[in-house]
């Protein structure tokens, strides 16, 4: 389902409003109009997977910089834009030093394991997106100091 869409921005982060037909057929594919919304299209030719939100009262498609390089910079451009329901479950496996840190602290594990599972994919996706073995040993620390409440992390006080 394409369309063309005026890049806006809230805070920090671009988005497009999609258009109500499009998001009736998402909301009837996906079986809820609650929630965040796995969804996959095309932007600009460049096939992207992400996730539609509802964030005071309106949904919205953000534009992250692996959707359309620059996106920050785009404010009031207009894009070719699809999107549509996607079926294909999301799992984020945290990494296995992740992992095996949480079954060394005890307390850390319990306190991420009553975290609200978006939080928790918060985490694991930082975690998971880092580039060298030496940035994820360095995180993981700050992880679970943050989950002990000794450190921020994510930009987060508390856990």
């Amino acid at each position: 389902m394409k369309f063309t869409a005026q890049i806006h921005i809230i805070g920090v982060n671009p988005f497009v409003h999609l258009p109500k037909k499009i998001l009736q057929n998402i909301f009837d594919k996906s079986g809820k109009d609650k929630g965040a919304i796995p969804i996959k299209g095309v932007v600009n030719g460049i096939p992207y997977k992400q996730t539609l939100v509802r964030y005071s009262g309106e949904w919205r498609l953000y534009i992250n910089t692996s959707m359309l390089n620059k996106s920050p910079s785009r404010i009031g451009e207009r894009i070719s834009i699809s999107a549509e329901f996607d079926p294909e479950p999301r799992v984020i496996i945290p990494h296995p030093k992740f992992i095996k840190a949480l079954n060394k602290n005890k307390e850390a594990k319990v306190v991420f394991d009553h975290l609200p599972p978006s939080r928790r994919l918060e985490i694991v996706r930082y975690i998971k997106n880092l580039k060298t073995e030496k940035a994820v040993e360095i995180n993981i620390l700050r992880a679970v100091n943050f989950l002990l409440g000794k450190e921020r992390f994510v930009g987060r006080d508390k856990p």
